[in-house]
C-alpha cells in the first residue's frame, strides 16, 4: 500500500471514530431529553433539522442526482427501519444505562451474518465462532440479576432487529444510489412520519431544551456526514472494526453525564462484543 493510500485510510479511520463519538453523544443527549419530553416530539425536531442540513449541504453540489433513486420503495423502507430503531432504542435509554444498551444494539452484525448465510452468502466457520462469542457478550450484559435484565431490555433487542434490516437495505442501495441520496430519503421519511404523529404528542419545550433538540439533529447530520467522508477515504471492510469504538464512547458519555459505571460482567460482555466484531471484520477483509 502506498504512503498516500495509508494516509487516506488513516483519515477514514479518524472520520469513523469521530462519527461514533457524535452518535454516542447524540444517544446520551437523547436519554436526557426522553426523560422530559415525548420521544416522537424529540425525533420530529431531530429529523427535520437533519433533513434540512442534508439539503443545504449536498443538494447544491449534486443537483438532480441528490434526489434521484432507482429504488424508492427500498428508500422508504430503510427510513421506516431507522424510525423503528430510533424509537425503540431511545425508549430503552429511558430505563437502561447507555453503554449496556449500545452494546446490545451491536447484536445487529451477528443478525446480518445469519441472514446473509441464509441468503446463500459464504460464511466461514471462524465467523460463526466469532458470532457466537459476540452473542455470549450480549448474554453477559442481559443476564439474570444484571441491571439490564428486565422488560426494558426488549427495547434495544427489538431496535437491533430494525437496525439489522436497516443495514441489509443499506447494502442493497449502496450498489445504485449515492450515499447522500440515501441519507436524505431516510431523514425525509422520518420527518414526514413524525410530522403525522407529533400532533398527538405536542408539547412546548423550554428554549434550552429546544436548542438541545436542534443539537440532536446537528449531531445526527454530523455523524452521517463523517461516515460518508470516511467511506470516501477507506473501504467499509477497513472501517468496520472501528465502528465498535462507539460502545466505548457510549461508556464514557454515560460516565460523564450520568456517573454510570458498568459492572465487571457488563464490561466483560462489551469486551467480547468489541473483540469478536473487530476480528470478524478483519477476517472478512482477507481472502479465503
Amino acid at each position: 500500500m502506498s504512503a498516500q493510500a495509508v494516509q487516506r485510510s488513516g483519515l477514514g479511520i479518524i472520520f469513523i471514530l469521530m462519527s461514533g463519538l457524535l452518535l454516542a453523544t447524540h444517544d446520551g443527549l437523547s436519554k436526557y431529553l426522553s426523560q422530559i419530553y415525548p420521544i416522537v416530539f424529540i425525533l420530529w425536531v431531530r429529523y427535520w433539522v437533519q433533513t434540512s442540513l442534508m439539503v443545504v449541504s449536498f443538494a447544491p453540489r449534486l443537483g438532480k442526482q441528490f434526489i434521484h433513486t432507482q429504488h424508492l420503495r427500498w428508500q422508504i423502507l430503510r427510513g421506516l427501519c431507522l424510525i423503528g430503531n430510533s424509537v425503540l432504542f431511545i425508549s430503552g435509554l429511558r430505563y437502561l444505562p447507555l453503554a449496556e444498551a449500545t452494546g446490545v444494539i451491536f447484536l445487529a452484525p451477528l443478525m446480518v451474518l445469519v441472514i446473509s448465510a441464509l441468503a446463500g452468502e459464504r460464511v466461514r466457520p471462524v465467523q460463526w465462532v466469532l458470532g457466537g462469542v459476540g452473542l455470549s457478550g450480549v448474554m453477559l450484559i442481559v443476564r439474570p440479576s444484571g441491571e439490564v435484565f428486565n422488560w426494558a431490555a426488549l427495547f434495544p433487542l427489538s431496535a437491533a432487529v430494525c437496525f439489522t434490516a436497516y443495514q441489509l437495505i443499506t447494502r442493497r442501495l449502496a450498489r445504485t444510489d449515492h450515499p447522500a441520496t440515501t441519507n436524505f430519503y431516510t431523514g425525509l421519511v422520518g420527518a414526514l412520519v413524525m410530522t403525522a404523529c407529533v400532533p398527538f404528542f405536542w408539547t412546548l419545550p423550554t428554549t434550552e431544551h429546544f436548542l438541545q433538540m436542534l443539537l440532536l439533529g446537528c449531531l445526527a447530520m454530523g455523524a452521517h456526514f463523517l461516515l460518508t467522508k470516511a467511506l470516501g477515504h477507506a473501504s467499509a471492510a477497513t472501517l468496520a472494526p472501528f465502528t465498535y469504538m462507539q460502545i466505548i464512547f457510549a461508556g464514557l458519555v454515560g460516565f460523564i453525564a450520568y456517573g454510570h459505571v458498568p459492572d465487571h460482567w457488563a464490561l466483560a460482555g462489551m469486551t467480547l462484543i468489541i473483540t469478536s466484531g473487530m476480528l470478524s471484520a478483519y477476517i472478512q477483509r482477507r481472502p479465503a
